[in-house]
Order: C-alpha cells, then structure tokens, then sequence
C-alpha cells in the first residue's frame, strides 16, 4: 500500500505543474474543495502528471490510456505539456463534451465498447502492439499518489483542521489517494451511486468484484470493479462506503447550482447528495469536507 510518504514525494514531482485548488466553507462546520477547477476540469491531472512523470521512460509511442472522459482528458492534457503523443480510448457511451475536449487537447481518440472496462481492454491491446506507455486511470500507485496531494493541500487550507472527508467513487484512485495523505487522523468517507457500486461491493465481499454500471453518473463513476489499491486501503482504514441513489444525485448537482452556482458533473454531485440526502448525518459539531472532483460536464441542464 502506498502511504503519506508517496503522496509528499508525489507533490515534489508534480508540484509546479497543477493548481493549488481553493476551499469555499459554505458553513460553519462544512466546506467544499474545489478541485474542479484543476487543468483539465479533474482531480485526474494530478495522478495522470505523477503518472507519468514517475516512469523511467517515455517511449517514442507516447501514452495510451482508457476513460470514461476525465483521465483521458488528463492524459492528453499532461501528454502535451510533456510534448509526447497521446491516444485515448473511450467507451461510446462518453459524453460528447468531453470527447471534444480531447480533441482540443490534441489527443488521438478511439471509442470502443459500451463500458470503461471495454474501452480499457482495447487500450491494452493497442499499448502492447506499440510499447506506448499504459496510464491506467485509477490502479496505479503512482497515480493514486498524484491524487493524494489534494490531502495535503486540505490540511494546509483549513484552519484547526477536519475531521471527514466525502468523496465521489469510480475506480477508487481518487479516494485511495485521500486515504494515503490523510488516515487515520481524518476520517474518509466512499460515497458511490448504488447503480455503480464497486468499491461497497469489494468491500462486502472481501475483495474486488465485477459488478453492473448504469445510471446517471456512470460517465465517471462507471468502473466495473474498484482498484485493489483502492481495495487495500479502504479495507485497512475500515472506510464507511455509503449508497447516494440517482434521484439524490440529480437533486444534489442542482442544490450546488442554484444556492453555489457550481457546476459539475453527476458524479462529483454523489459526494454531496450524501450530505442532502441525509445518507451521511454529521455529528454536532464535526468538521466536514465535500470533495468536488469534476466538472467536465454539459451546464445547459441547469439553466
């Protein structure tokens, strides 16, 4: 497993490359961090740099890396500022939104296959044929390290510190990370929709398991099976991994719209229908933050 001393080598590496993202307190006890406003629109950006950055070389033949649309636009974006190619395999159920990006981004795009998990099968297909470096884009190490920087940044961000943290989960990079940087001092909370659930599913089960995706933020949070890095640390820690349904998570993306004016995507929006749902019921007086991940997004439904 990785641990805190990963995650502080990881901020060295990538440190002058992302932005330091801000915190908004909304309440005397609650705050959001806003990490959508990273490059790219992710949290990805970091795991993707650190990714990268951590390999002993990069071939001739670039990165190849599978998404449901926010690693890959990670990919691409780190790709271009490191001036090496970039091919992104996509399910073709991404949103449009973020297969336009990439193109901006300059990436090379293939669709494939209904599910990140397809996408990601053809991926290392075409990473073998070519010796292009695979990015995976949430069970890596050094991935998940890059990720945990946002921990450190959260301690550094709130004064007289935090006892919980939320967090959206996909594949479980991003909350693996936070576990790293931040447990057992400050507790982390898994908050996944119960159309996609594999990180709850692995947990119950004792070890990752292929489970069914569907539903409204399946475009992010639409892994098929949860990390065993995720696995590892979520298991150690005892991390609580809480259901948000599709309704709550509707409900939840437009609240952050109409009392924030923020905009992001549905599976940025499940970390904080835990809160508006009642899912998750904070004690008197603990100190929550709600980690919004991502808002690579189409608004026009908010209006």
């Amino acid at each position: 497993m990785i641990d805190v001393e990963d995650v502080r080598a990881a901020a060295a590496r990538i440190g002058g490359r992302i932005r330091h993202t801000p915190v908004l307190q909304v309440s005397d006890s609650t705050w959001f961090k806003l990490e959508y406003t990273q490059h790219t629109g992710s949290f990805k950006t970091r795991g993707m740099l650190n990714q990268i950055l951590s390999a002993p070389a990069l071939p001739a033949a670039g990165i190849v890396t599978a998404s449901g649309g926010n690693a890959g636009l990670a990919a691409a974006y780190a790709a271009r500022e490191l001036g090496v190619p970039a091919e992104i395999y996509l399910p073709l159920t991404a949103p449009p939104v973020k297969v336009a990006k990439l193109g901006k981004l300059g990436a090379r795009v293939v669709q494939a296959g209904n599910e990140y998990a397809e996408a990601a099968s053809a991926a290392s297909v075409h990473a073998a044929e070519t010796g292009a470096l695979y990015c995976h884009a949430y069970d890596d190490p050094a991935m998940v390290a890059g990720n945990g920087t946002l921990g450190l940044e959260l301690l550094e961000q709130i004064p007289g510190g935090f006892d919980t943290v939320l967090v959206a989960v996909g594949g479980g990079g991003l909350i693996a990370g936070v576990i790293a940087a931040l447990s057992p001092e400050v507790r982390v909370v898994s908050v996944e929709p119960s159309t996609s659930a594999c990180l709850h599913a692995a947990l119950r089960s004792g070890a990752p398991v292929d489970v069914p995706v569907s539903g409204v933020a399946a475009d992010s949070l639409g892994a098929r099976r949860a990390g065993q890095i995720a696995y590892d640390l979520a298991s150690s820690f005892e991390v609580p991994a809480l259901l948000v349904d599709d309704d709550a998570i509707v409900d939840a993306r437009r609240r952050l719209w109409d009392d924030y004016r923020i905009a992001v995507e549905h599976g940025t929006a499940a970390a904080y229908a835990a809160l508006t749902s009642g899912v998750y019921r904070p004690t008197p007086g603990e100190r929550v933050v709600v980690l919004l991940c991502g808002a690579n997004t189409d608004p026009s439904d908010l209006a």
